[in-house]
């Protein structure tokens, strides 16, 4: 999952999902990076930057 919102986040152009996220592109690349662990605020902030959301039911 971490790698398919990398890849939309990526379509729509890290340099706007950082700006949005206030993350820097070096950390958006690493934590969407397959393998990676990254934090679970992380996750979600690029979530609303791509215009998703996380529904646990």
């Amino acid at each position: 999952i971490i790698v398919a919102i990398g890849n939309i986040a990526k379509a729509i152009g890290m340099t706007k999902i950082a700006e949005q996220t206030g993350l820097s592109r070096p950390s958006l690349y690493k934590a969407l990076s397959e393998g990676s662990k990254p934090q679970f605020a992380t996750i979600l902030k690029v979530l609303k930057a791509i215009g998703g959301n996380l529904q646990i039911n």
